[in-house]
């Protein structure tokens, strides 16, 4: 029973993943690349190359293949320092993303420049979004700024926003303002819609309210190095005895506790909140 639950939570995220690959393919190839618009990451260091390489050098590479190429070192550094399940499915989300650019069609849905840099980033936010929300990621970026907070203790937010502006102020210099300033509202979009699917906060709190402490703590502590702090608890209404367990995370283990707990005690009931900082040990690697 275990053993299909879990083949049965590994087709959900290959299908999770499939879906927002498609989406972010739809993004740039019904709306961004046409409108000469730039996405975010890793994506958007790719439509440089694309343009720079169709401007300036006597062959092109498409979007896709330099989006793929751009990937591989950062899947090797991954596998290292993040973890083997994380990066499979980050690896797979950028694959497919690369295929999909490759085979959907540029089509120029709409003339007007702001009306495809907000729906560009709005869609490859959902489609980005629902890939975090499933404990994978779409690589590139997203995956570099982990392994650095990691090492220097800095917001993700500080990395993202590194490499996103030498984006904007590269396609400012060399393909004019106009566009590269359209970006900026297709960052903006697509920050706020990933914030509402899913946290952008580097460290999560959760309080897991449960009856099954021991079964709980075990079952954690058999996935995640994570450390766990246990309040005796009683329901106000019920009067029972129970457990508070406390643990601190980086948003990319929220799903795989998401699991853990449903699997160890399905009445728990667990709170997550954001962490603004910690003091003291937390495991970084």
């Amino acid at each position: 029973m275990v053993s299909d639950l879990n083949i049965q939570q590994h087709v959900k995220k290959v299908l999770i993943v499939l879906v927002g690959a498609f989406l972010n393919a739809i993004a740039m190839n019904f709306f961004l690349i046409p409108a000469d618009v730039y996405a975010s990451g890793f994506t958007g260091v790719a439509q440089l190359f694309y343009r720079i390489s169709e401007n300036f050098l006597p062959f092109t590479i498409s979007t896709g293949i330099i989006l793929f190429l751009l990937n591989i070192p950062v899947t090797v550094l991954a596998w290292k320092k993040v973890g083997r399940s994380f990066t499979i499915y980050s690896f797979l989300s950028v694959f497919l993303m690369s295929l999909f650019l490759e085979i959907v069609p540029i089509y120029k849905v709409n003339d007007d420049i702001l009306l495809n840099a907000v729906f560009g980033g709005v869609i490859a936010a959902v489609g980005v979004g629902l890939t975090l929300k499933w404990g994978a990621s779409t690589g590139g970026l997203d995956i570099i700024a982990m392994i650095l907070s990691r090492m220097k203790d800095k917001p993700v937010g500080t990395y993202f926003f590194a490499l996103n502006a030498v984006i904007i102020l590269t396609a400012g210099l060399v393909f004019g303002w106009e566009k590269a300033l359209y970006t900026l509202v297709t960052l903006y979009a697509s920050t706020r819609v990933i914030d509402a699917i899913h946290t952008r906060h580097e460290k999560l709190t959760a309080m897991i309210i449960t009856k099954k402490g021991k079964e709980v703590k075990e079952a954690i502590h058999a996935k995640l190095v994570r450390g766990i702090t246990t309040v005796p608890a009683k329901g106000a209404f019920t009067g029972e005895d129970k457990e508070m367990l406390m643990i601190v995370i980086t948003r990319y283990e929220l799903y795989d506790l998401e699991r853990i707990i449903k699997d160890a005690d399905p009445n728990a009931f667990t709170n997550i909140v954001q962490t603004a900082g910690i003091f003291g040990v937390f495991r970084k690697d």
